[in-house]
């Protein structure tokens, strides 16, 4: 007989006065940690906050998180031509379970509730392992990014155009 119960895998969205964002914010921290000393300028998610998560939810900005204590999550930004999919995440001992896709499956369905033709994303250059997670995800290439103070590309940004209809 095992005690092994199955992982929450309940999708929501965390509000801005949700107690969670601190969770979230840890598993954030944790999934993009193996990131540091990799990419070069140092990750973003070095200067994410709980405040500036209040900040986003509270300007239109969505974050979705998978179990109550979440083992999963990812920003979503509307902007005018596509839905922007940020810090999306997944704690490690749980990577490999579908996961990535329920969480890019839903912002697909939410790029089509808010009248959206695509999702975009960026991802670093240095990190070939995630490029390929979200090429069998349906995302491609469409730019290069160079951030301030280089001159090679820097990132890649993806994009994912979505159909709406039903039978997709």
């Amino acid at each position: 007989m095992s005690d092994v119960t199955e992982p929450d895998t309940n999708l929501w969205r965390v509000a801005a006065d949700d107690p969670a964002l601190h969770d979230v914010l840890v598993l954030v921290r944790a999934a993009f940690q193996d990131m540091d000393g990799r990419i070069d300028p140092p990750s973003s998610v070095h200067h994410l906050t709980v405040d500036s998560m209040q900040a986003h939810c509270r300007k239109g900005g969505e974050v979705w998180a998978i179990g109550q204590a979440p083992v999963g999550c990812m920003f979503l930004t509307p902007k005018p031509t596509a839905l922007h999919l940020g810090k999306l995440a997944v704690r490690e001992d749980r990577r490999g379970h579908g996961l990535c896709r329920a969480l890019v499956d839903h912002a697909e369905r939410r790029a089509i509730v808010l009248g959206l033709p695509a999702l975009e994303l960026e991802t670093r250059v240095e990190l070939n392992e995630i490029h390929r997670v979200f090429s069998r995800l349906g995302f491609t290439v469409v730019n290069t990014g160079t951030h301030t103070g280089y001159t090679e590309p820097t990132e890649y940004q993806l994009r994912k155009v979505i159909s709406s209809s039903a039978d997709s």
